[in-house]
């Protein structure tokens, strides 16, 4: 098949969520298909040389649009589009793809998120069958922030902004789902949630992968980290990731310091919000910024954490850890979409003495957490490795002949 994939972020190097997505899925898809790219790309110039260079037929980029500040909070009160169907909108990407479309020939044009998802509406079908990979239920995830900003810090910015946002996106998202041919969630709960903006949806759940040679203990450059050491890996200004850590460090650490004193966490990811640097002040914290590879942190730590109390979609950050059979301790929500079992390849919590005690429970039993690797560790095989991931989207791909 003729494959065309529309992405937000340029996919190489592979280092978070839809860029890990995007790559494995395109790298095995290529192996039996024709495939070109058309990306965004944070640089001014092309991308350098990379495996898609020889993974794709063709490749084309365009600059990131810069939106000001103002542009936004402008857009936010008056525009009836949401946030994200503004962000990337770009004349050039536009004209690069109607150029493309004119003399493609696709069977399939793929929308990695719904970022993209306006340069397909109302497409021509005789172009190639839309299909909308939706990384998350958009909707939902402001529609949780929304609830937990408020919660946690009343109407101030953020709650308002994502108050907004939810309610344009679930207008946006419905239209897009609707329009599109085919559907893919990642999870079922983001399936359900599909369906909750038209019943007639059905969408496909294909969850993240994981390369589990890639994340292979054995394959790990080894990395010294003090004892009793805690491990958060993620973008650190996105804003379930922030919430995390500043709840996680207020409520949870303190109480891990009373039976265990010499505790340390390592925040681990780029661009740390300025939210976070209260936090260096504690001295069982650091904050390592931008870090080449994230996988000697996270298989050196004698517990990974997961402490989000907002979000959407899966996080690919646990399935990386189980891969790399790194105990882990995880709010319910930070572990949503995942066939897991608490207390089988992880313990999932919910309230911050809970979390605390658990954290306590496996630095104390080394015996206890290395079984939760072991069981982490086959899973993530058994379940999850993109090898297994990505014919479903073949077998999706065949109900469009």
């Amino acid at each position: 098949m003729r494959l065309l994939f529309l992405t937000p972020q340029f996919p190489y190097p592979p280092h978070k969520g839809t860029t890990l997505r995007n790559y494995n899925v395109m790298a095995r898809l290529a192996q039996r298909h024709t495939i070109d790219l058309l990306s965004f790309t944070d640089e001014s110039a092309s991308p350098p040389p990379s495996p898609l260079d020889q993974l794709c037929r063709r490749i084309a980029t365009v600059k990131l649009p810069i939106r000001a500040t103002s542009r936004r909070a402008l857009d936010t009160l008056l525009s009836t589009w949401p946030d994200m169907g503004l962000r990337l909108w770009s004349v050039e990407f536009r004209q690069q793809l109607a150029a493309w479309l004119r003399y493609g020939g696709y069977d399939v044009i793929q929308v990695e998120g719904l970022e993209l998802a306006r340069y397909v509406l109302n497409s021509d079908k005789r172009q190639g069958r839309i299909i909308f990979d939706d990384h998350n239920a958009e909707y939902l995830l402001q529609k949780r922030i929304a609830a937990a900003e408020i919660a946690a810090r009343g109407w101030n910015a953020g709650a308002v902004y994502s108050s907004i946002q939810w309610r344009k996106l679930r207008r946006f998202e419905r239209q897009v789902c609707q329009q599109a041919d085919r559907v893919v969630c990642v999870s079922e709960a983001d399936a359900a949630a599909v369906r909750q903006l038209d019943a007639t949806l059905q969408p496909y759940v294909i969850p993240n992968g994981v390369d589990t040679e890639f994340y292979r203990r054995e394959n790990v450059a080894p990395l010294e980290l003090p004892p009793h050491t805690l491990v958060f890996t993620g973008t650190m200004d996105f804003r379930p990731n922030v919430d995390a850590m500043l709840w996680f460090a207020h409520d949870v650490l303190p109480l891990v310091k009373r039976d265990v004193p010499e505790v340390h966490l390592y925040i681990v990811g780029q661009r740390p919000h300025a939210r976070l640097e209260v936090l260096r002040a504690d001295p069982a914290i650091t904050i390592t910024g931008a870090v080449e590879d994230t996988r000697p942190y996270t298989s050196a730590a004698q517990v990974y954490v997961v402490p989000l109390r907002m979000g959407g979609g899966t996080r690919l950050k646990l399935l990386e850890a189980l891969a790399l059979q790194t105990p882990i301790v995880s709010t319910t929500l930070g572990a949503e979409g995942f066939a897991v079992t608490s207390g089988q390849e992880l313990l999932l919590v919910d309230d911050a003495a809970a979390f605390a005690s658990a954290i306590v429970e496996l630095l104390a039993d080394r015996d206890r957490a290395q079984a939760l690797g072991a069981a982490g560790r086959s899973l993530a095989v058994q379940n999850y490795d993109w090898r297994r991931i990505v014919p479903k989207f073949e077998d999706m791909y065949n109900t469009l002949r």
